[in-house]
């Protein structure tokens, strides 16, 4: 080996590598599988909250599968000053459904929400060059807290398709409805335990597969329309009108964005370590770029943003395929996909309440997601406690009372009304005020800080041996043998 040569071979990249168009198919469709079930949930509870025929919530689909693969492939592949050049794939962000679905319910329409994303979207990609001077602001205890918001607010989601989805309908409720989502679910958890890795990975989508088939032997499903309209179709631009656009609906639409900048450079982060390559600033500029450029232009062809999967960080971590190839092959499959919108007139299709059944492992796995956050952050000798429990307080109360604001102003109501937005500003502005600007803030800050620390008196601590355990509610001495607990004096 000349001297080239081996320097040629020490600094490749480990994401540069090509193993075929074969074996990076196969691998790009795992992905795709992975991802799948996450991608189309957005459009089926955007277009269902905006009154869509279910045709047009399949164009949707197809609008949301076409533009993942293209802002996969510009994250993938690359041109200058877009795309990591990273195994990420990009899709439809969970983080805007609720934002999206209360800009809906507040009279604005689906137009209205596309508005607000090409707006929002191209403020982030103004802002992209600052954002690494702010991050610092969106720290574990404000991005937890906005994650954990986000499955939170979608359970009500989860909860009315279990239902049936159509209030009006006669069998809104019926222990029908509800058994079949509750047979979804189990069919999840018995997958996810039984089944082998890539059967658990693919839980929800196979249950998703098995209780539509129940659903069809039963007559609860309902497929006449899947044969009306193309089975081949390229998105076209506006199909669901022009976009519109409301100064509230964009303020709110930002904050989501902001999110989805911080969610995303998080996952660049994380799977430039599973890679084990480097990313400076630049490059990490350039995948939130390509973030920003595909969330602008998805409304055009009926999408929404994109960020970036963190399940699939995940696959590239348990199968150790590092190549970004293999996840634009992925990004190719998605974009056949979206050329397909009878495949999305198949998904919308599926009973409801089978989506209820695996939307509450779905949306509560975003809730865990944030939970996940939420325990890396230190509760000591800080606010942080306070931070999250008053920013999730906050963020609950549209869930728990929908009415809430409604007496507010508009523009108000538009930004509060959306769980996740109260939440958001909730965190970042406490985050501030008691992270950034320390003056004022008590040395023991919290009795309710206090009272999550868990001590033990110095006594306890010298009896402990080195090797000792607990397990099940019971203390285990190095040699395996129980420690007795002392029995109560009956004269205290």
């Amino acid at each position: 080996m000349t001297k080239s040569q081996k320097s040629l071979t020490t600094t490749a990249r480990p994401e540069d590598e090509k193993l075929g168009i074969g074996a990076s198919f196969a691998y790009g469709f795992q992905h795709v599988l992975t991802m799948y079930g996450g991608i189309i949930a957005v459009p089926l509870i955007v277009g269902q909250a905006a009154g869509l025929s279910s045709g047009d919530v399949g164009l949707l689909i197809a609008a949301c599968l076409f533009m993942g693969g293209l802002a996969t492939l510009l994250q993938t592949v690359g041109i200058p000053f877009f795309g990591s050049q990273l195994p990420l794939v990009q899709g439809v962000s969970f983080a805007g459904v609720a934002t999206m679905v209360a800009i809906v319910n507040g009279g604005g329409g689906i137009q209205a929400v596309f508005g607000a994303v090409i707006a929002a979207s191209l403020i982030g990609l103004a802002i992209t060059p600052l954002f690494s001077k702010i991050i610092k602001f969106f720290p574990p205890v404000v991005t937890g807290t906005v994650i954990t918001t986000i499955g939170l607010t979608l359970m009500p989601v989860a909860a009315n398709w279990a239902m049936g989805g159509n209030s009006k309908a006669p069998d809104y409720g019926s222990p029908a409805n509800i058994g079949l989502a509750g047979l979804t679910l189990l069919i999840v958890l018995l997958l996810s335990k039984l089944g082998n890795a890539a059967i658990s990975r693919l839980s929800i989508l196979l249950a998703m597969v098995i209780g539509t088939v129940v659903a069809v032997i039963f007559g609860m499903a309902d497929f006449s329309k899947v044969g009306t309209g193309p089975v081949a179709a390229f998105p076209t631009p506006f199909h669901l009108g022009l976009p519109t656009f409301h100064v509230a609906a964009i303020v709110s639409m930002f904050i989501v964005i902001l999110v989805t900048l911080v969610e995303t450079s998080a996952d660049i982060l994380a799977v430039s370590d599973i890679v084990g390559t480097k990313v400076d600033s630049r490059r990490l500029g350039d995948g939130l770029r390509a973030d920003m450029a595909s969330s602008a232009i998805s409304p055009l062809f009926g999408s929404f943003t994109q960020s970036a999967f963190a399940q699939n960080v995940g696959l590239v971590a348990v199968t150790g395929i590092k190549s970004r190839f293999v996840v634009a092959a992925g990004g190719v499959i998605l974009v056949l996909l979206g050329l397909l919108p009878i495949l999305g007139r198949v998904v919308a299709s599926v009973p409801t309440a089978v989506l209820g059944g695996a939307g509450i492992v779905l949306f509560g796995t975003v809730t865990a997601s944030g939970i996940r956050s939420l325990a890396t952050v230190n509760y000591k000798n800080n606010m942080n406690l306070i931070i999250v429990a008053t920013s999730v307080g906050f963020g609950v109360i549209p869930i728990a009372a929908p009415t809430f604001y409604d007496k507010f102003p508009a523009w108000f109501s538009t930004i509060f009304h959306s769980g996740i937005s109260s939440a958001a500003v909730m965190a970042i502005v406490l985050n501030l005020l008691f992270n950034h600007l320390k003056r004022g803030n008590p040395e023991n800050p919290s009795v309710f800080a206090a009272g999550t620390e868990r001590r033990i008196s110095p006594e306890v601590l010298g009896s402990l041996q080195h090797g000792d355990r607990c397990e099940d509610g019971r203390l285990i001495d190095a040699s395996g043998q129980e420690v007795l607990l002392l029995k109560p004096d009956p004269q205290h």
